[in-house]
């Protein structure tokens, strides 16, 4: 049964039915708030400036900037603090970025982009506004005479922005840079270094700006609207909560539709597999959802909930004999699976104990045999499941990548989640052997026909 086939297909036919059944109330698009936002050019920015203050982004946080790094690795960017990924603490931005306090009293970093133009001088640079000057960093290191006043990089381009974003061609006519102030929006051809103003009517007015998996975002307060970077047309039933899919929180939003966040989230998953009867099991988190192959539907609950003795997150799943195992860190929790998922007595058990070697561990998997396949970092081990005492056997290394968050395997071949997508490999073993990258898929849009 190709088992990942069926479930994109039964998925894609529900895309209008269940991705877009969220609120359908409508929200103002903000264009009669005063463009500062909150942000007074005029005077110190201290208010934001308080170390010992602890900044929770699920508390539903307005980022004053947001960029990838040279890795793919989000951004986010608060007072004179930044979120790196999707999870974690906030940090310093000064420890990533030291220069930034050294030429300018950090509050906040008006706007932020990585310049990913293959044909650019400044390709791979990451570019930091503040106030009237613009920071240049490549590889987290400033670049000999930066910072500069804005005209002198960006002719043409105001000072004290609200939010800038890259945007290569074909995305935009030719590539370029938006920048956002207020209502006023302007593209700058990175080449000619013409400016043309453009008024984008139907988006609310841009905090920050996003490009991510292909996608542009303009995040106004606690919210996010998926643009069209050409014309400013919003997509979908934005907005939507950014805390719902830009970051990886156990509570959401009051609002928040469980399915299609857990459909459609950016934040990568931990584990996923797939029983006998091809229903899958998607783990993120605090959450996971379950895709049932008879009638296509999902659904989504919290770990704790369905599994509560494990209570919390997991890192790697796999089934074997109509039993589901859930790692987490040097354990391993067993389910029988039926009408309902019953936990096995004796469980946790080590995972030493099960699988002959110790946690944690990245992904678990196994390809119709006896044989479960574990990877650790950049290896990956083999489990007979019918030997006793099991071993961990054939250790080898994987070239193309250094870890893993999550695989499957089907009669289509093999099924790699890294970070927000995944790649397809006709077996193990030229996963194994392989020394360039299949096309990547968007996990989101693709496994799950989400819209972004």
């Amino acid at each position: 049964m190709k088992l990942l086939a069926v479930a994109l297909c039964l998925t894609l036919a529900l895309t209008w039915v269940q991705c877009h059944h969220g609120n359908e109330e409508e929200h103002g698009h903000g264009h009669d708030h005063d463009h500062d936002h909150g942000h007074d050019h005029d005077h110190d920015h201290g208010h934001d400036h308080d170390h010992d203050h602890v900044l929770d982004r699920c508390q539903g946080l307005e980022m004053d900037a947001a960029a990838e790094n040279e890795l793919g690795v989000p951004y986010f960017f608060k007072g004179d603090h930044i979120f790196k990924g999707f999870r974690g603490q906030a940090e310093l931005s000064n420890e990533t970025f030291a220069e930034l306090d050294d030429h300018h009293h950090l509050g906040h970093v008006d706007a932020a982009f990585r310049m990913h133009f293959e044909n650019s001088s400044d390709h791979g640079h990451m570019f930091f506004f503040l106030d009237h000057k613009v920071f240049s960093y490549y590889q987290h290191k400033i670049e000999e005479g930066f910072p500069k006043n804005i005209a002198e990089v960006f002719p043409g381009i105001p000072d004290h922005l609200d939010a800038a974003v890259e945007c290569p061609h074909p995305d935009c006519d030719d590539d370029s840079v938006i920048f956002f102030k207020g209502h006023e929006i302007f593209h700058y051809n990175v080449k000619t270094k013409a400016v043309e103003e453009k008024e984008f009517t139907s988006m609310p007015n841009c905090t920050s700006a996003f490009r991510f998996n292909e996608h542009y975002y303009c995040f106004h307060g606690h919210m996010f609207s998926k643009f069209d970077p050409k014309t400013g047309e919003v997509h979908g039933k934005d907005p939507k909560e950014t805390r719902d899919y830009f970051a990886r929180c156990s509570k959401y939003s009051a609002g928040s539709d469980h399915v299609e966040r857990e459909r459609c989230s950016h934040v990568h998953l931990d584990a996923i597999a797939a029983d006998r009867d091809a229903n899958f099991y998607h783990f993120r988190g605090h959450h996971f959802l379950l895709k049932f192959r008879a009638n296509g539907t999902l659904t989504a609950d919290t770990v704790e909930s369905a599994f509560k003795e494990l209570h919390s997150e997991v890192d790697a799943v796999f089934f074997h004999d109509d039993e589901l195992y859930l790692i987490k860190g040097d354990h391993i929790f067993l389910y029988r699976v039926g009408e309902s998922l019953t936990h096995v007595d004796g469980s946790p058990k080590a995972v030493r104990e099960v699988l002959g070697l110790d946690g944690p561990i990245d992904a678990a998997f196994m390809c119709y045999d006896n044989m479960t396949h574990i990877v650790k970092g950049n290896k990956i081990y083999d489990v007979d499941m019918n030997s006793s005492p099991r071993v961990a056997k054939n250790e080898r290394p994987i070239a193309l990548f250094d870890s893993i968050d999550a695989a499957l395997c089907d009669d289509n071949g093999l099924y790699v989640v890294k970070g927000n997508y995944y790649y397809h490999f006709e077996s193990l073993m030229l996963m194994v052997a392989g020394r360039s990258l299949p096309k990547k898929h968007s996990v989101s849009v693709e496994m799950f026909g989400c819209d972004h």
